[in-house]
């Protein structure tokens, strides 16, 4: 989902970029890794690869870790070598979700999850390997034209008529995963360029909304009737691995770099629609409780 939509505006800047997919990197493998950047030899490297299956985490870690502990420190352990700038694509999850103000980009991590351990054994191993050329850029609720997400779930049931219940207590930034990849060209730019202090950043929309919340505007963006959206509580949609119940991020971190924070979340949903729905997110009638992945695992 963010890494296509990455690619197309690497080609749009005109940036000579190569993707590489699982077929052609396992980031686990120390000799692939090896092997593949120093073929390429970039000035840059963007991880957008990650073990995403939140509760399928809990019951492997081992494997979870190897994606996204590992695969991080083995890409930058060769970008240091190479002397190349790596982004790395983190998320929410690090923090355990008890606050209620936003996360800044210093703020104590304690994540609750295997998933959530996971991505901050990742995020470490990139700042302490990188220490001047390393770069975490964290997420959340993640929606764009491709691959599996919250948003294009609910486009497909607004298509039916039967109530759609969607937890009502958690809290967080619905991001365009356009506009995160606009930030992270502008964060490699700026990085290469010795602009952008090295370290944490947020990407995430601005403002907040509860999974309720982006379920109506859905609704409302396609005429749906808004009163089949009904408000559960998170006891109602229980999973293996607990759900933050508030994920707003801070952004102060940007003005340090020049960049512009992203904009509020109802403006990026408008923005994505025409794209969404030239993608064809609908499909066959039926009705769904949803909660914060409702449909999709994590994308960052």
């Amino acid at each position: 989902m963010l890494a296509r939509d990455l690619l197309a505006r690497l080609e749009q800047a005109d940036i000579s970029a190569v993707g590489v997919g699982r077929s052609g990197l396992d980031i686990t493998d120390p000799d692939a890794v090896r092997r593949v950047l120093r073929a390429h030899r970039p000035a840059l490297v963007v991880n957008c690869a990650a073990w995403t299956g939140v509760d399928e985490a809990e019951e492997k870690e081992a494997e979870a870790h190897a994606v996204n502990g590992t695969g991080p420190r083995l890409l930058a352990e060769e970008c240091g070598a190479l002397r190349a700038v790596l982004l790395q694509v983190s998320t929410d999850y690090v923090f355990d979700g008890s606050a209620t103000r936003p996360y800044p980009e210093d703020a104590p991590t304690a994540p609750r999850t295997a998933y959530g351990r996971s991505k901050l054994a990742g995020e470490r191993a990139v700042l302490e390997a990188l220490a001047h050329t390393g770069y975490v850029v964290r997420t959340a609720w993640l929606f764009g034209e491709h691959g599996h997400s919250f948003v294009r779930t609910m486009m497909r049931l607004a298509c039916g008529t039967d109530p759609v219940e969607v937890v009502d207590d958690q809290r967080g930034q619905p991001t365009w995963t356009g506009d995160l990849a606009d930030r992270l060209v502008l964060l490699g730019r700026a990085a290469l360029a010795g602009t952008a202090p090295p370290g944490i950043y947020h990407g995430t929309s601005a403002g907040d909304a509860t999974w309720f919340a982006l379920a109506a505007e859905v609704f409302t963006l396609l005429g749906a009737d808004t009163s089949r959206v009904r408000p559960i509580s998170s006891g109602r949609f229980v999973r293996p691995a607990a759900r933050p119940t508030y994920s707003v991020l801070g952004h102060d971190r940007w003005q340090q770099a020049g960049i512009e924070p992203m904009s509020h979340w109802r403006e990026a949903v408008a923005r994505a629609w025409p794209g969404m729905c030239r993608a064809g997110a609908t499909g066959p009638r039926s009705s769904a409780r949803s909660g914060p992945a409702g449909s999709s695992p994590r994308s960052s």
